[in-house]
């Protein structure tokens, strides 16, 4: 089966929104409310690198990962995005957050604290986050680069937003202050 991208970039959302998911159209709505310009690129569902690949190559922004992880006792969650080509290592992470041991959050929680099922994880979903029980973590070079890349909350289209509304638009008004990390991507302990 060969993976569906429309190879159209689109300014803003879908004129007809009547086959989109409520998640969706509440990301637009979140983003007309604030004013915020975004570029949109509808697709089949992305689940492997080389999707992502092709959806980078029509909308021009380099992947980013979201991972949506848990402390050991989940009793802490935390969102992470960083690009998409820099290794994730758990070990790291956690010793930068001064947690004990982190992992992959379950997919209940994901829904139950973002409203988005695994694979659509994104910065949006923080919107339905009102407790701030999720802590944002953003890797240094992801707020580096003009553009970010996100899907609204659905994993069928894929959203190019300016860093610069997403850091003085959106979180602020989502109330979440995120944490800057310098990733390295690589094992901390095999450093000499």
């Amino acid at each position: 089966m060969s993976f569906f991208i429309d190879p159209v970039v689109y300014p803003g959302a879908p004129e007809d929104l009547s086959a989109r998911s409520i998640r969706e159209k509440a990301c637009y709505t979140l983003l007309e409310r604030l004013k915020v310009p975004f570029e949109r690129v509808d697709h089949d569902r992305a689940d492997t690198i080389e999707d992502c690949k092709l959806v980078e190559s029509v909308i021009g922004v380099h992947i980013c990962k979201n991972l949506f992880l848990q402390n050991r006792q989940k009793t802490a969650f935390y969102l992470l995005m960083m690009p998409g080509d820099k290794p994730f290592r758990t070990s790291e992470v956690s010793k930068l957050l001064g947690v004990a041991r982190l992992s992959f959050a379950e997919p209940e929680a994901m829904e139950s604290l973002l409203h988005c099922a695994p694979g659509s994880a994104s910065v949006l979903g923080l919107m339905n986050d009102d407790r701030l029980r999720v802590q944002l973590l953003v890797d240094e070079d992801v707020f580096a680069a003009p553009f970010i890349r996100c899907h609204p909350c659905e994993n069928t289209s894929t959203l190019k937003i300016r860093t610069a509304d997403l850091r003085e638009k959106i979180l602020p008004f989502l109330r979440h202050k995120p944490k800057i990390l310098h990733l390295e991507g690589r094992r901390i302990d095999a450093e000499t």
